[in-house]
């Protein structure tokens, strides 16, 4: 075990920075123990890790780490919070998003520093229900992730060899269509060079992903989103966000393109306008019955 103690200079909602890693209550490689500690399992550049987070009454955040990647986890913990994500020039154009702002100054967008960990999910989430992408993802770590070193059983999410090895029965079992699936593999593929898009950033880093057969403009952002936390990252494709965005700041639905122009006085930080609007609490209204979730383990 590495231990390491780290004091933000900035408010800090750690719950709040760290929530867009963690795929769901059920999640293997994230979980919320019941003292309140944060613990996240990873592969990364030296091997497998689990780190811990605690925050204490002063704010002080004491991290503790295990397994070959435990430096690796430990060196990237304060832009893993933040540390790097600069709001300076942040301007707020409508009510909503500066009451959010105002409400909730410990908001920032955190960066893991590693690809594959964020973009498997996200490709397991292309065009299907949070319910079916969260049972293929808990599916795939436990059955083909390793353990997780440390006291806390985790499991480290596949790697990219792991991937690879996977039989078409594996992937059935796992409820994984064949298109995700063709997407996973030829990620898995080049996955060491998918990396580099952390040091490029921005568009540029995106436009690296979005080399990869099967990764589009969202699934580029909800890596960039997580991996570097780019600020301008809007996952244009998703069901949910135009409309959530226009209901929050005309008071009517909008498709991709409307949103495009509603959120671009935010450039270059559009993407952290939308987490102000999500963090209000709108949501995307209900007319119908809601999606049922396929079960391809079924078909």
């Amino acid at each position: 075990m590495t231990v390491r103690a780290w004091r933000p200079d900035y408010p800090l909602d750690m719950v709040g920075v760290l929530a867009p890693l963690r795929r769901g209550a059920g999640d293997p490689s994230s979980q919320v123990s019941p003292d309140g500690v944060i613990w996240l399992a990873a592969n990364t550049p030296t091997g497998p890790g689990t780190l811990s987070l605690r925050r204490s009454a002063d704010g002080e955040v004491s991290a503790e780490a295990w397994g070959d990647g435990a430096d690796f986890l430990l060196d990237g913990l304060p832009a893993l919070l933040g540390a790097d994500d600069d709001d300076s020039d942040f301007v707020a154009h409508h009510d909503v998003v500066a009451q959010v702002r105002h409400r909730m100054p410990g908001m920032r967008l955190g960066a893991s520093g590693r690809v594959w960990d964020v973009l498997m999910p996200a490709i397991l989430e292309q065009k299907v229900t949070g319910i079916e992408a969260r049972r293929s993802w808990r599916e795939l770590c436990r059955r083909f992730g390793t353990w997780a070193p440390g006291p806390m059983r985790l499991r480290v999410p596949p790697s990219p060899r792991a991937i690879m090895s996977i039989a078409d029965w594996d992937w059935h079992r796992a409820g994984v269509d064949n298109a995700r699936r063709r997407a996973l593999i030829a990620s898995a593929q080049v996955a060491g060079r998918l990396e580099r898009a952390v040091s490029l950033k921005g568009a540029e880093g995106r436009a690296l992903l979005r080399k990869v057969p099967g990764i589009g403009v969202w699934t580029a952002a909800e890596v960039a989103q997580r991996a570097w936390g780019d600020p301008d990252a809007v996952s244009f494709g998703d069901f949910h966000i135009p409309a959530v965005v226009g209901y929050a700041l005309l008071g009517r639905k909008l498709d991709d393109e409307g949103m495009f122009e509603v959120l671009a006085p935010y450039s270059p930080q559009r993407q952290r306008a939308v987490r102000y609007i999500e963090a209000a609490g709108f949501s995307r209204p209900r007319f119908g019955p809601r999606l049922a979730p396929r079960d391809y383990r079924a078909m």
